[in-house]
């Protein structure tokens, strides 16, 4: 019987660690959203390559008005996490600049293993305080790569 809750406990735990759950199957995954309280609109760029996981990528966020004017000297938050583990981001990534009229880079992402992952900004612009949150999955890496 020892054996047994033994062997039940290392799967539950190899489980947790490796990040097997399945995300919902109705996942919005859209990279453009207009912000909680509608006040801008948000489009999440990703790399161009998918990052393996423990390695350090940026991404980039574009922000406007629901009209579409960029939006300039924002200051954006980022958090996130996994809601299926209850976890954060490994890392705290941060907007260190805006590389052009309302397009800002988002630098220190980290994926720590694979899944449904949240990235949730904070905006501060011309237009008041507001948020987003953008859903990700993040699979395992092609044999190709």
């Amino acid at each position: 019987m020892n054996r047994f809750f033994t062997f039940a406990l290392s799967i539950t735990a190899l489980a947790a660690i490796t990040g097997c759950m399945s995300p919902p199957k109705d996942l919005d995954l859209a990279l453009t959203r207009t912000s909680a309280e509608s006040k801008y609109l948000v489009t999440l760029l990703p790399p161009a390559q998918p990052p393996a996981i423990n390695q350090l990528h940026t991404w980039q966020v574009k922000l406007a008005t629901p009209a579409g004017t960029p939006v300039t000297q924002a200051r954006i938050k980022v958090d996130g996490g996994m809601p299926q583990h209850g976890h954060g981001l490994p890392t705290r990534p941060q907007v260190t600049r805006e590389l052009a009229d309302g397009t800002y880079l988002i630098e220190g992402m980290k994926w720590s293993m694979t899944g449904w992952w949240e990235i949730k900004l904070a905006i501060d612009g011309a237009a008041g305080t507001d948020r987003v949150s953008f859903n990700t999955v993040v699979a395992e890496p092609s044999a190709g790569r």
